[in-house]
């Protein structure tokens, strides 16, 4: 299922594993170096399988770990670098600075999953995808998007 992402609709309708990871290609064709994405949604709300079909098809079939040990993985693509952050366990917002996270942002793409947990470090221009369950699917809600271009 190949879903088309535009300025002019906000919720897009994720109806299993594939569309998730389509809505996520479609995505990576969005996004620019020093852009940052605040990934919000409950346990097994599908936020590493978007990151994973935005880096695949990016980098094509590598692996791509969920973060929760690590706290990020870094991918290195060929106009900038790509952090995926899971930052479930981290204690202290200043912790970030321990793991590079607020220096990069400037000039990577980072993708954060509990955005929540930085607190007042969090970009206040950060994009926002907030996935839920309705019924037997996900709904990806999109906020702040309207400054990206929609690609050609």
């Amino acid at each position: 299922m190949q879903v088309a992402i535009t300025r002019a609709v906000t919720n897009y309708p994720l109806k299993d594993e594939a569309a998730t990871m389509a809505f996520g290609a479609q995505l990576a064709r969005l996004l620019r170096p020093g852009d940052c994405v605040a990934l919000k949604g409950d346990l097994g709300a599908g936020k590493t399988t978007l990151v994973r079909g935005l880096i695949q098809s990016l980098l094509g079939d590598v692996d791509v770990p969920s973060p929760t040990y690590t706290l990020v993985q870094t991918y290195d693509l060929p106009d900038y670098d790509l952090w995926h952050c899971d930052l479930y366990r981290l204690e202290n917002p200043n912790d970030a600075y321990e793991l590079g996270l607020i220096d990069i942002m400037d000039e990577a793409v980072c993708l954060i999953e509990w955005p929540d947990r930085l607190g007042d470090l969090m970009p206040p221009d950060a994009k926002e995808i907030m996935l839920e369950f309705d019924g037997d699917c996900r709904i990806a809600k999109l906020s702040g998007f309207g400054d990206i271009h929609d690609p050609a």
